[in-house]
């Protein structure tokens, strides 16, 4: 994942120019089809659909939002789906889910899974029980500042449920 802080129209050309040297590597894009290589460049942050229009073979693919979900892009160019936690659910980790966000989190991994996209939320409770519930869920990739604490959760053996 790549994230622009600046005005993509002055970073994507230069990052383009870098993106071709490694073209061997990269998961590319041509006339629609996907040629799927060993690193798959997802270009985040301060950038739009249009930049990149009009290019016959794309060396990145797009991390989108939430809204994308309910439009007509297409998961090629837009294969992640990006969400701020605290935007779209009130839970932060402390007792049990409610419900009706559990619900809607459901239904956010079920339709981004069935477009062929995958899906992560940042600015999330970072925490062993909220990375659970991410993975239980079925949530793709998990945002950590805790990278050894993420480790070790993952390394552990999920318990059968009582």
């Amino acid at each position: 994942m790549i994230d622009l802080k600046h005005d993509w129209r002055v970073l994507y050309p230069a990052l383009r120019a870098v993106l071709v040297k490694y073209a061997d590597i990269l998961t590319t894009f041509r006339d629609g089809r996907k040629e799927t290589k060993a690193v798959l460049v997802i270009i985040s942050g301060n950038h739009t659909l249009d930049m990149l229009d009009g290019e016959p073979l794309r060396y990145a693919a797009l991390d989108g939002g939430l809204t994308d979900l309910d439009s007509d892009v297409l998961a090629n160019l837009v294969p992640w789906i990006s969400g701020q936690w605290s935007r779209t659910f009130k839970w932060r980790g402390e007792g049990a889910m409610p419900e009706g966000e559990l619900a809607r989190l459901k239904e956010i991994v079920a339709k981004a899974h069935q477009q062929g996209r995958r899906v992560r939320f940042w600015g999330a409770p970072d925490r062993p029980v909220f990375w659970a519930m991410m993975r239980d869920v079925g949530v793709d990739l998990i945002n950590t500042d805790n990278l050894s604490g993420l480790e070790k959760f993952l390394r552990t053996p999920k318990l059968p449920a009582p």
